[in-house]
């Protein structure tokens, strides 16, 4: 079945049926436009949400050394890459769908508009034929009557015995010319006739069925591209749905990584100081005559116990000090214990530096073609003289953390022995105030997160093994030499090369 054979006489409702496939493939492209609109100000709206809650400063920094505070800066980085999809979303909808089904819109009106102006031809064709039909059959009608006219009027003369013979050969002469006009006219409406019944087969036949099956071809194209958009409609969010997911499930993961236990201790590692509680308070009786040493206007006056508590106190910003004496017993530890850390990297980056410049220096006195072996003396020196002040660093910070570790205890029971008299020499003075603000700037925090891409086992000083897929806190970035330090949630940290692992 088609539509040339089957409505051959349905110009009308083909015309109206085509127009509407085209106001339909309209209206999908509208459609799609403003789907991609709602994308595009979805994904604003999210990258403008992720951006506003996102941390910035020291402060923050600080706090994104908890789990629970650094999967919440997941969440957002992993929701402003979901915006990242919608956006992709939108940008393909526009360009394959919205862009592509335009440009064929365009072209269907054409075509459609060309086909139906051939059958609007091709039929006002026809009715001029017909038009020229109805005249020959006229005229022909018309001769014909006049012929049979004048015959009757020729034989009724011919008849009639009082008719003079020169009258009776007049009107046959004309009865004769009148057969023989008509008859000329008959066969022009026979003619005719034929031509248009030819004309009128072609239309009905031919040429109608060609340019409406031409309309229905056109319209099924239409109907297949239109499938393809409405298909593409799933299809276009569907090629990014794996990267939303593996989105969603960094943000699942964030939540698995948050740890209340590990932010406890990371949190008691942060703000230990390593004092002793303070002793208990001796009774001080004024009724046998004891009095305390103060002026004449106080000896009445009980002594008032300084506030003790690790609250509600004003802080006071105290001088940093090279050996972090400044620091409590066990920050001051930890300091001593990274600084030391720091030297011996750098040291040993200045050792193998000299050994390779030794190595150098012999290659060129064996090949001097190769190079001047005086030429390299100004960087021998430099790092002879960096490995013997990094030696002296090393050696210093080493006697402080010693130091760190022997007066502990002599420090705590110093404390504890002279609170009271500390208390009483300066009721103001409060014991967490020398540290609290160095205490809280000087904690070191991670710079971000990164996962292992391979397994590395740390087998030299100063470096720590890491498997693949483990999620790393970065304490130190690469600093050009291919390394970099990092923190595992075990609490290793040590050196890795950074190849090995991604942000």
């Amino acid at each position: 079945m088609d539509w040339g054979t089957d409505l051959w006489d349905q110009y009308d409702g083909i015309d109206k049926h085509t127009q509407s496939g085209l106001d339909l493939v309209d209206r999908y492209v509208k459609f799609v436009k403003e789907r991609t609109e709602i994308e595009q100000n979805y994904a604003k709206q999210l990258r403008n949400l992720s951006k506003k809650y996102l941390k910035r400063g020291s402060k923050e920094e600080q706090e994104c050394g908890f789990t629970n505070h650094q999967s919440f800066q997941d969440i957002l980085n992993e929701l402003n890459d979901y915006a990242g999809q919608r956006e992709l979303i939108a940008e393909n909808m526009m360009t394959g769908i919205c862009v592509e089904l335009t440009k064929y819109l365009q072209d269907l009106k054409q075509e459609r508009k060309t086909y139906l102006a051939d059958a609007k031809k091709a039929q006002q064709n026809l009715e001029i034929s017909f038009k020229q039909l109805e005249n020959t059959k006229r005229r022909f009608a018309k001769e014909w009557g006049e012929a049979e006219k004048a015959t009757q009027q020729a034989e009724k003369i011919e008849n009639d015995t009082n008719a003079i013979k020169a009258d009776v050969e007049k009107v046959k002469q004309h009865a004769h010319v009148k057969t023989h006009t008509a008859e000329e006219c008959r066969n022009d409406y026979a003619a005719q006739l034929q031509k248009y019944n030819k004309e009128q087969n072609t239309f009905y036949y031919t040429e109608i069925p060609q340019l409406f099956n031409k309309l229905q071809d056109m319209d099924e194209r239409r109907i297949r591209s239109l499938a393809e958009g409405y298909s593409q409609f799933a299809d276009i969010e569907k090629k990014v749905l794996p990267i939303i997911t593996k989105c969603l499930d960094g943000i699942s993961m964030a939540g698995r990584n948050t740890n209340g236990k590990q932010d406890s201790m990371r949190f008691i590692e942060q703000h230990k100081s390593g004092f002793e509680r303070p002793a208990e308070v001796d009774f001080e009786d004024y009724s046998q005559g004891i009095k305390p040493a103060s002026s004449d206007a106080n000896l009445n006056q009980p002594k008032i116990r300084t506030k003790l508590w690790p609250f509600s106190h004003k802080k006071t910003k105290s001088p940093a000090a090279e050996d972090f004496s400044h620091l409590p017993p066990e920050q001051r530890k930890k300091r001593l214990q990274s600084k030391i850390d720091d030297i011996t990297k750098e040291l040993q980056k200045e050792l193998d530096q000299s050994e390779a410049l030794e190595k150098m220096r012999g290659v060129y006195e064996r090949n001097p073609q190769m190079g001047d072996p005086a030429s390299l003396e100004p960087q021998i020196t430099q790092t002879s003289q960096n490995v013997g002040r990094l030696r002296g660093q090393l050696t210093k910070y080493e006697s402080w953390l010693t130091e760190a570790f022997r007066g502990e205890d002599s420090t705590n029971t110093a404390v504890n022995n002279n609170q009271h008299c500390s208390m009483s020499a300066d009721p103001s003075q409060n014991i967490y105030s020398e540290f609290d603000e160095d205490f809280d700037e000087d904690v070191e925090t991670p710079i971000g997160k990164a996962t292992a891409l391979y397994t590395f086992q740390g087998s030299s000083q100063g470096t720590v093994s890491i498997t693949e897929g483990e999620q790393l806190s970065v304490m130190e970035r690469d600093k050009g030499d291919g390394w970099m330090r990092v923190l595992r949630a075990n609490g290793d940290e040590g050196y890795i090369p950074s190849s090995y692992v991604k942000f």
